[in-house]
């Protein structure tokens, strides 16, 4: 519009200077057209509605088709529209889609693209920025924004079937082959009895029937409540690896979460990663519990927590085993051990816990730690890659 009011002034001065009429039907042809233009853009545009449909959670390495349905709800046809998205440079490239559509008075029309979840992570689509004109170009209307959408993907999830955790719960539902822990709710058979057997343990009923004292046999089974400890501070974690470790950090919790969770075992998750939702920076720590709802909440903490400097892991740890429930396992998923984390340990094995210790990454020290985690009694392993997981497949 600006360029054009030098030259609609110059006509305007022409036409006066000439005093003809036929210069002055052009310049107020001209003048309406662009009125006209500009009213019809302008009234054109406000009718103008985007809507956008997206499967807003997805895990790692699928494919996500977004649609954008534009409306135009007026009675004014629209010449044309240009519809501008934003797009996370993550999931795309280059990170935007444009796309210019011609929209008849009460007509919609749909346009699609397709992300790529090559990340996790929490990521933000849009806005969607969206601009019309006339047909001849003489005016633009003000650009015009739509809402943004939230994108969630998922870690990796590992399938995981040969994990051996500890636990010190003696009922519960997995199968166990210390004989200390027998659930007395899964009768397996009966035999006669002997020596030492409890009186709780005979079946009378088989016993008058055989006319010898029998007692019930009882499977071993063990409970576990994990609790899981996520060390996301980057100083845990060497500098050339870092990014590399600290994702296979959250791959290794997110699968062994669902492992649990297959189990119908409960599961928690306490980290001090920062997490853009909340509050204090850090995820507030996810209680141990059972169910696909809860493992979906629990993956999408991991899928939103980055890697930076929150709580100091050994602090996390201090403030919040006090609080387990005696014969929990705690798994500790961290690139860094010392002296400090295995008295932490150690006082955690005096609350009754059990402590299952995973460390990340080429860790220099790893011979003196798998030392020391003998000593203590403590299982550790220590994984460089997704392929050290096959262990548990």
């Amino acid at each position: 519009m600006a360029d054009l009011i030098p030259f609609m002034i110059g006509f305007m001065i022409l036409a006066a200077v000439l005093k003809q009429d036929s210069v002055l039907t052009v310049f107020y042809f001209l003048f309406g057209i662009f009125i006209l233009g500009r009213w019809w853009s302008w009234r054109s545009l406000n009718n103008v509605s985007i809507e956008r449909k997206f499967s807003e959670r997805v895990f790692i390495g699928q494919k996500i088709p977004v649609q954008l349905e534009i409306s135009n709800k007026g009675w004014l046809p629209i010449v044309w529209l240009q519809v501008h998205e934003s797009l996370p440079v993550a999931l795309i490239a280059p990170n935007f889609f444009r796309q210019v559509v011609t929209l008849g008075p009460h007509r919609n029309v749909k346009l699609e693209y397709l992300l790529q979840a090559n990340k996790r992570g929490y990521f933000s689509i849009g806005p969607i920025f969206y601009s019309s004109g006339d047909l001849w170009g003489l005016s633009k209307t003000d650009e015009k924004k739509s809402g943004t959408a939230n994108l969630i993907i998922y870690p990796r999830i590992i399938p995981l079937t040969r994990v051996n955790l500890p636990s010190q719960s003696p009922f519960g539902t997995l199968h166990y082959k210390n004989p200390i822990f027998e659930d007395p709710n899964r009768v397996i058979g009966k035999r006669d009895y002997q020596v030492g057997d409890s009186l709780h343990r005979v079946d009378w009923k088989a016993t008058a029937v055989l006319r010898r004292m029998q007692v019930k046999q009882f499977e071993a089974s063990i409970s576990i409540e994990t609790n899981i400890f996520l060390d996301l501070n980057p100083d845990d974690y060497g500098i050339r690896q870092r990014f590399v470790t600290t994702e296979l950090a959250i791959v290794v919790a997110a699968s062994l979460a669902n492992w649990t969770i297959q189990k119908k075992q409960s599961v928690g998750l306490c980290t001090n990663g920062l997490d853009p939702l909340a509050e204090n920076q850090s995820p507030s720590p996810l209680p141990s519990r059972k169910g696909s709802s809860h493992l979906m909440n629990l993956l999408e903490v991991l899928a939103r927590v980055q890697v930076g400097k929150g709580a100091a892991f050994i602090d996390l740890l201090h403030h919040s085993l006090a609080h387990l429930s005696w014969g929990s396992t705690v798994i500790l998923i961290t690139g860094k051990h010392d002296d400090a984390l295995f008295d932490e340990l150690f006082a955690a094995r005096r609350l009754g816990l059990s402590v299952v210790i995973i460390l990340i990454g080429e860790g220099p020290e790893f011979r003196k730690a798998q030392l020391d985690a003998n000593r203590f009694g403590f299982p550790i392993y220590r994984f460089i890659s997704e392929a050290d997981l096959d262990i548990w497949r």
